[in-house]
C-alpha cells in the first residue's frame, strides 16, 4: 500500500512540476503573471493566470493541492479573489467577444447548439 501512495504522491509531483513549467512560459511570454485559483469540483482546480501586459490564459490542475504546489514552484502571485484591480488587468481581444457572445451580436454561430 505505501509503494502504491508513494507512486501517487510522486505523479502529482510530476504534474506539478510540468504545471509550474508552464506557468513559468505563460509569464515569460506576459512580461509576468499573477494567478487566482477556482475550484471546478470534481474536474480539478483551474489555474487562471493573467500577465502583465493583459494577456491571460488557464491550465486546470487535477486537485487543488496540486495548483498550490504548481503556483508555488513557479513563484506565482495568487489572488484570493478574481475581482477589481486584478480582474480589471484582463485584455481581450476580438475573438473573446465573438466566443463569448458570437450569437448575441451577431458574431460566429456556435455549431455545437
Amino acid at each position: 500500500m505505501a509503494d502504491t501512495e508513494q507512486t501517487a504522491d510522486k505523479k502529482l509531483d510530476r504534474t506539478a512540476a510540468k504545471l509550474a513549467r508552464q506557468i513559468a512560459a505563460f509569464g515569460k511570454q506576459h512580461g509576468g503573471a499573477e494567478g487566482h485559483l477556482a475550484h471546478l469540483g470534481q474536474a480539478g482546480t483551474r489555474i487562471v493566470l493573467v500577465g502583465t501586459d493583459g494577456g491571460w490564459g488557464d491550465l486546470v490542475a487535477p486537485t487543488h493541492a496540486v495548483a498550490e504546489l504548481a503556483a508555488e514552484k513557479a513563484a506565482l502571485t495568487l489572488h484570493e479573489e478574481f475581482d477589481g484591480e486584478f480582474a480589471a488587468r484582463v485584455r481581450t481581444g476580438p475573438y473573446e467577444w465573438t466566443r463569448m457572445a458570437g450569437i448575441q451580436i451577431g458574431g460566429p454561430a456556435n455549431p455545437a447548439l
